[in-house]
C-alpha cells in the first residue's frame, strides 16, 4: 500500500435507483472494489433514492443483482438508505444555521408567483485547492458559486448536502467517481468545512465513451448502456469484469486476460487515464470468447446443451462432437440461442433436404458430375470401417480421389449433401461427426435428387 494512503480506508458506491444499472456505473463500482480490497480497506453501498417519484425497487434490485453477477461481494444486507436519513439532514442544516455557517433565504417561486424559504450556504469566497489521484492538484475559485442552495427546506436537503453529510457519517475516507462529480468538488468542500467534516481524498474517472467519442447515453442508446441487457445476451461475468476493468485502466503489461483476483492485486488508480474510455463492442467479444474458451469442460458442455436441447435430441456422444466447433463459432452464448433458434446448426442435428441447384459446383454445368462423384464417394466410405471412421482417415483416403475428379466438383457435393448448406465445416469434418451411417444416409438422398 502506497505510504500516502492512510491504514484505514472507506469508500462508497452510492447509485440512484431511478433506472436500470448503468455499465459505466458498474465500472464505478469495480474500481472502487479494486482500490478498497487492495489496500485493506471496505466498500460500502448505499442507496441515493431521495428521489420518490423515479426510484423503483425494481431499479435497486438490478443494482444489487448486477453487482453479485460481476462478483463485487460487500455487504448488500442492509444498504445506507438516503430516505431513512432525513432528520440526520435535518440536524446538520439546524447546525450551520446556528453557526451561521446557513441562512434562510426568500425565492421568488416564477411558476406561483410567490416567495418561498430556501436555505443557502455561507459562502466564505475562497480558492480551493485539493489533490485528485487521478487528475493530480485541482485549484477552483469558489467565488462565483455565490451562495448556493443546500436545502430546501429543513427536511428538504439538496443532493450536495446529502451527500456530504452521508460520507461523513459512513466514515467515507475515499471518493472514486466519474468526472462529471469534479464539478461538485468544490460546493461539497465548502459543506463539509461548514459541518467540521474531514475532507476525503478524490478520484474523478474518465467517461466511457462511445466510439464517435460521445458519451454513453441511456437515452440514445437505451439498454445498450445497460449491465442487464449484457447478462441478458449471455455474456461472461468475468469477461465484463475484464473489459470495463480495461476502460480507462491498464496494469502496463501486455496481459489482457486477468482474473478478479490478478487486477485486484495489480489495480492502481493512479494508473487510470484522464481522457474518455472507448467502449469497444468488438474488444468486448473477443474477451468473452477467451473466456468461453477457458470454461472447464463440463461448464462448456453444460451451457451449450442447455442451449441446444431447447430445439434437438442428440446423444452425449454427437454433443461431445460438436462442442469444439459450436465454440469456434461463437462470442457469446446469446449468439448460440440466436443460432439455434435460426437453424444455424440443424444440420448435425438433423437430416438437411438439400437443393438440387446448390449440389452442384460452381464451375460444374452437368448433374451427372456431381451425382457420378458422390457415387463414388459411396463405394469409398463404406469400404471404410466404423471404427476406422476419423476426419483424418476420411481425409487421406478421399482427398486423392478428390484431387483427381477436381476438389471443388467432388468435396462441395459431399458438404452439401451432408449439411444443406452453402457454408458449414469441411466435408472431413462433417462425415467425422454424423458418422458412417447418417452420412451415407444423407449422400444417397441428394444422389437421389439428382
Amino acid at each position: 500500500m502506497s505510504e500516502d494512503i492512510p491504514q484505514k480506508i472507506v469508500a462508497r458506491f452510492p447509485p440512484s435507483p431511478t433506472g436500470w444499472f448503468h455499465i459505466g456505473n458498474a465500472r464505478t463500482a469495480l474500481f472502487n472494489y479494486f482500490f478498497t480490497k487492495k489496500n485493506g480497506g471496505v466498500l460500502k453501498f448505499r442507496l441515493e433514492d431521495t428521489d420518490k417519484e423515479r426510484s423503483k425497487s425494481e431499479y435497486a434490485d438490478d443494482i444489487v443483482d448486477g453487482l453479485k453477477w460481476l462478483g463485487v461481494q460487500i455487504d448488500y444486507s442492509s444498504p445506507y438508505k438516503q430516505s431513512e436519513h432525513g432528520d440526520t439532514y435535518k440536524k446538520y442544516i439546524e447546525i450551520m444555521l446556528k453557526n451561521n455557517t446557513a441562512y434562510v433565504s426568500k425565492e421568488e417561486v416564477k411558476e406561483e408567483g410567490q416567495r418561498a424559504e430556501v436555505i443557502r450556504l455561507r459562502n466564505p469566497g475562497k480558492k480551493i485547492k485539493y489533490q485528485d489521484m487521478i487528475r493530480g492538484e485541482i485549484e477552483v475559485d469558489t467565488t462565483e458559486l455565490g451562495d448556493f442552495i443546500i436545502a430546501k427546506s429543513l427536511t428538504e436537503p439538496i443532493y450536495h448536502l446529502a451527500v456530504v453529510v452521508d460520507d461523513f457519517e459512513m466514515g467515507v475516507t475515499h471518493i472514486i467517481r466519474g468526472e462529471d462529480g469534479i464539478y461538485n468538488t468544490p460546493r461539497q468542500i465548502l459543506i463539509q468545512e461548514a459541518i467540521s467534516a474531514p475532507r476525503p481524498v478524490y478520484a474523478h474517472m474518465p467517461f466511457i465513451l462511445n466510439e464517435d467519442r460521445s458519451k454513453l447515453s441511456k437515452r440514445k442508446q437505451g439498454e445498450l448502456v445497460s449491465l442487464s441487457y449484457y447478462r441478458k445476451q449471455g455474456y461472461l461475468p468475468e469477461a465484463m469484469v475484464n473489459f470495463l476493468s480495461f476502460c480507462g485502466w491498464n496494469p502496463g503489461t501486455d496481459q489482457e486476460i486477468m482474473s478478479m483476483d490478478e487486477l485486484i492485486e495489480n489495480f492502481d488508480i493512479m494508473k487510470v487515464q484522464k481522457s474518455g474510455a472507448i467502449f469497444n463492442k468488438e474488444k468486448l467479444l473477443w474477451f468473452n470468447k477467451e473466456y468461453i474458451k477457458r470454461l472447464p469442460l463440463d461448464t462448456l458442455k453444460k451451457e451449450i446443451a442447455e442451449k441446444l436441447s431447447k430445439k434437438y435430441s442428440y446423444t452425449d456422444e454427437l454433443l461431445n462432437k460438436v462442442i469444439t466447433i459450436i465454440t469456434e463459432r461463437i462470442n457469446t452464448f446469446g449468439e448460440l440461442e440466436k443460432y439455434v433458434a435460426e437453424g444455424e446448426f440443424d444440420y448435425f442435428f438433423l437430416a438437411p433436404v438439400p437443393v438440387k441447384e446448390m449440389i452442384i459446383w460452381k464451375k460444374d454445368t452437368d448433374f451427372s458430375i456431381p451425382k457420378n462423384n458422390l457415387l463414388n464417394v459411396v463405394k469409398i466410405i463404406e469400404n471404410i470401417p466404423d471404427a476406422d471412421f476419423s476426419e483424418e482417415r476420411l481425409k487421406s483416403i478421399l482427398m486423392p480421389a478428390a484431387e483427381a475428379a477436381g476438389k471443388g466438383s467432388m468435396l462441395w457435393p459431399i458438404r452439401v449433401s451432408l449439411s444443406g448448406k452453402e457454408k458449414s465445416p469441411d466435408p472431413f469434418t462433417l462425415l467425422s461427426i454424423l458418422g458412417k451411417t447418417e452420412s451415407l444416409s444423407r449422400i444417397k438422398t441428394a444422389i437421389n435428387l439428382l
